[in-house]
């Protein structure tokens, strides 16, 4: 327990998992915590009432809203992070979603880094995470100075149908980029199987690229390398003169069911990567009387400019058949930064990858017979819509009475409409459409707020100390080693999936990291 560690990592999702992988292949000494054990594999991983329905692989802890009500978010905790249950979609975030952009809802602002520092670490993130696509079919698509490693996800003959037909009203579909370890070309040899059990899904095959495969598994028994699991960090603890973090204070499970017990760790750097929402709670939980207001929180903006993306989920009802498994394969950027006659941007679509008779049970009427639900099913099409949502420092996280509690407030709601408005146009225009509803139960939970999986913000990196947390290495301006690694350093969000921004820029601090400790 005394034992002294070149970096301490909290968490082990998209980034910290990232950033254990790339400073364990450099050599550093590290200790990877993470609260969650690994996730079981087991038959409920593709069971859709398992999963859907009863959140099996969802924290039962309680959070609350702006009022004060119980919440229960969609979040896990495991090694992996939420990547276990991602869809792996892996986009880049276009060249303006890194400038000041001005929406109907307000004002996207300028990233103190651009993506031209990116690039080459979203070049490194795809080859770590197997991403398959095609470069050159998306009209927002940013520069880049590789193809993608893997060639692009088919379309299945329906979803091709409404490709096709999407494509001869003159949008321009292209291939989803997705992170999964498919072989198309020898199935043989394919971990993946194409199944319907997929997007919001565990992977029983383990042929998803998520964290836990790609990056803590392959690095977590070489011997500079600890990983301690079903350990809940409490905890930040600094010098006696507030200038540097020292370690941490944990609690740990008992591995033969006993009592908890708490011990603290050392480590020359530490590094945050527990989710936008629960690395700002442990900074403010971690105050003392050199940080009353939370652990590098001078500036006051840590937990605020909370975002999580509009979304919406909604299913196409269509007369035509739809035997399809796995769908998300194709997605539409032509209404990203707007259209003809409206300058705002509007965001992204792109299919749900899988789709069960049962998620769609507490969406139909009371009593639906089970055949009706089947036959629904099988005429029907997810989708799913993302606009922007805009960093607000009211839409934020705090500690109330010991709990996380969530204040939010939706905003750029005039573009989100008009994004569902014409998405439902072009489908019943192009006949693959014939009755369109929204699909609440997509996001697992009753309540809009519970669905976190973008959730993003919350300690946004910037030049001025005043106004951010982090510096552009995602070092708290207020602290020489204590770092943030997951979507907290966001200071906007685009209309795209955020975890290859994620992983990418982990591969950018951990570059940074190994040369500050040459």
């Amino acid at each position: 327990m005394s034992e002294h560690y070149d970096v301490i990592i909290i968490g082990t999702g998209a980034g910290g998992g990232t950033l254990a992988h790339e400073l364990a292949l450099a050599g550093k000494k590290l200790l990877v915590l993470e609260r969650g054990p690994f996730l079981p594999r087991e038959k409920e991983n593709w069971d859709t009432t398992a999963v859907f329905l009863k959140n099996r692989y969802h924290t039962t802890e309680t959070w609350t809203d702006h009022n004060g009500k119980a919440i229960h978010p969609g979040t896990g905790y495991w090694v992996g992070g939420n990547t276990k249950v991602y869809g792996a979609a892996m986009f880049r975030l276009r060249v303006k979603d890194f400038e000041l952009l001005k929406h109907e809802g307000g004002i996207s602002p300028e990233w103190p880094v651009k993506y031209d520092v990116f690039e080459p670490y979203y070049t490194r993130a795809e080859k770590l995470f197997c991403v398959h696509g095609k470069s050159g079919l998306d009209p927002t698509e940013p520069p880049r100075s590789e193809e993608f490693p893997f060639p692009a996800v088919s379309n299945e003959p329906r979803m091709q149908e409404i490709s096709d037909g999407v494509a001869a009203l003159g949008y321009k579909p292209f291939p989803v980029p997705l992170g999964l370890k498919l072989n198309e070309a020898d199935r043989v040899r394919s971990a993946c199987i194409r199944c319907d059990t997929c997007d919001g899904f565990p992977c029983l095959i383990h042929a998803k690229a998520d964290a836990d495969i790609e990056c803590v598994r392959p690095v977590m028994d070489r011997p500079n390398v600890a990983l301690r699991t079903s350990a809940l960090v409490t905890r930040i603890l600094t010098n006696p003169t507030g200038t540097a973090v020292t370690g941490v204070e944990v609690e740990l499970d008992d591995p033969t069911g006993g009592s908890k017990t708490s011990t603290t760790f050392t480590g020359d750097v530490i590094v945050l990567s527990c989710g936008a929402i629960n690395s700002a709670a442990l900074l403010l939980r971690s105050a003392s009387d050199l940080f009353p207001n939370g652990l590098a929180n001078s500036s006051g903006m840590v937990g605020r400019n909370f975002m999580y993306h509009n979304s919406n989920a909604m299913v196409a009802l269509s007369t035509q058949e739809n035997p399809s498994k796995y769908m998300k394969t194709f997605g539409i950027n032509d209404f990203y930064f707007g259209e003809s006659g409206y300058d705002y941007p509007m965001g992204s679509v792109q299919p749900v990858g899988s789709f069960q008779k049962e998620m769609m049970k507490s969406d139909a009427p009371p009593l639906t017979p089970g055949f009706a639900l089947k036959i629904a099913k099988e005429h029907t099409v997810p989708w799913w819509l993302m606009t922007e949502d805009l960093p607000d420092p009211n839409n934020r996280v705090r500690i109330v009475d010991g709990g996380i509690r969530l204040e939010y407030t939706p905003n750029n709601l005039v573009s989100f409409k008009r994004l569902k408005d014409r998405w439902v146009d072009v489908l019943k225009r192009s006949g693959h459409a014939h009755a369109v509803f929204d699909w609440h139960a997509y996001f697992k939970k009753d309540i809009p707020i519970e669905g976190v999986g973008h959730q993003n913000g919350t300690c946004r990196f910037g030049n001025d100390p005043t106004q951010s947390v982090l510096d552009t290495n995602c070092r708290a301006h207020d602290l020489d080693n204590l770092y943030v690694v997951d979507a907290a350093f966001f200071p906007s969000c685009g209309a795209v999936n955020p975890s290859l921004t994620i992983i990418a820029n982990a591969i950018r601090v951990a570059d940074h990291l190994i040369e500050r400790m040459k």
